[in-house]
C-alpha cells in the first residue's frame, strides 16, 4: 500500500471518533496499541465537561492548533491585532483549529460573547475548521451555516472591549494543555491533542484498534444470555493469562 501523505492521514483520522483516538493516545497504557503519550489522568491532553460541542452534526474534525489568549484591553499593551492572529494561521500547517484562552475577570467571564459570525467567517476563510475556547461565544445561528465548529463553555449575546494578549503560546483550555502546532481531534465527545510527529502512529494504531474492537463487539453481540457472556469472558481471561510453551 502506498504511503499516505500528511493530508491524507488527517483525512483518514476523521473515520474515527475522538474517544477512539484517546484510546490509542493514552487512555489504556497496558494495551499494546496504546502509544502511552501521556499519563492518562493528570497530563491534561483532552477537554473536560466544561467544553460543549455546539454543532455535533459536523462530525469529526482534525487540524493543527493555533493558540490565542484574549482578555480585557490593557492600555499598556496593544501590540497584537486580529491581523497578527491571521498571519499566525497562514504560517501554520493546514487546516487549523483556533484554541482560544479567555482571561477575563470573574465578574464577566461568563458574559463574554468572544467569537461571532464576523470572526468565524474570517477564521474559516483563513483555513480554520473550528474554534475551541474556555468561555462563551455568540451568533450560534449565524455561525451554523458556515460549517465551522464551536467548542465552548456556553453562549451569551453580548460582550464589551476585548484584546489579544498573546498568540501561539501554550494554553490550557477546558483542561487540555495545547501548544501551537499540535494536532487536535474533536467531535461531539470533546477534543484531544497529540504531537504532530505521531500522526502516522496514531492512525496506524487506531485503525487496528477499530478492527479488533469490531471483531470483539461482533462476537459479544451474537451471544445469548448472561452465562454465554460469562463463558466468553472466562475464555478471554484464560487466553490473556496463558503462558507460551
Amino acid at each position: 500500500m502506498a504511503k499516505l501523505s500528511e493530508q491524507e492521514m488527517l483525512e483518514a483520522l476523521k473515520k474515527f471518533d475522538t474517544p477512539s483516538i484517546t484510546n490509542v493516545v493514552a487512555t489504556y497504557p497496558s494495551n499494546p496499541l496504546c502509544l502511552g503519550l501521556y499519563e492518562p489522568w493528570r497530563q491534561n491532553w483532552y477537554t473536560d465537561t466544561s467544553i460543549k460541542c455546539m454543532y455535533p452534526e459536523l462530525g469529526r474534525l482534525v487540524g493543527y492548533a493555533v493558540t490565542v489568549v484574549y482578555g480585557e484591553p490593557d492600555p499598556s499593551f496593544n501590540r497584537l491585532t486580529m491581523r497578527d492572529l491571521i498571519a499566525a494561521m497562514a504560517k501554520s500547517k493546514q487546516p487549523t483549529i483556533i484554541v482560544a484562552k479567555q482571561v477575563f475577570g470573574d465578574d464577566i467571564r461568563n458574559k463574554v460573547g468572544l467569537a461571532g459570525g464576523n470572526m468565524c467567517t474570517m477564521f474559516k476563510a483563513a483555513g480554520a475548521l473550528g474554534f475551541i475556547s474556555d468561555g462563551p461565544s455568540r451568533d450560534i445561528d449565524e455561525v451554523r451555516p458556515l460549517g465551522f465548529q464551536y467548542m465552548l463553555t456556553g453562549v451569551c449575546a453580548g460582550h464589551g472591549g476585548m484584546a489579544i494578549h498573546a498568540i501561539n503560546t501554550a494554553v490550557n483550555v477546558g483542561g487540555m494543555e495545547v501548544s501551537p502546532g499540535e494536532i487536535i481531534h474533536m467531535d461531539e465527545n470533546g477534543a484531544c491533542k497529540f504531537p504532530a510527529d505521531r500522526l502516522e502512529d496514531v492512525l496506524t494504531n487506531v485503525t487496528q484498534l477499530q478492527k479488533d474492537e469490531a471483531a470483539s463487539m461482533g462476537k459479544v453481540g451474537s451471544l445469548k444470555g448472561a452465562q454465554a457472556v460469562l463463558d466468553w469472558m472466562d475464555t478471554r481471561a484464560g487466553a490473556a493469562t496463558k503462558k507460551p510453551v
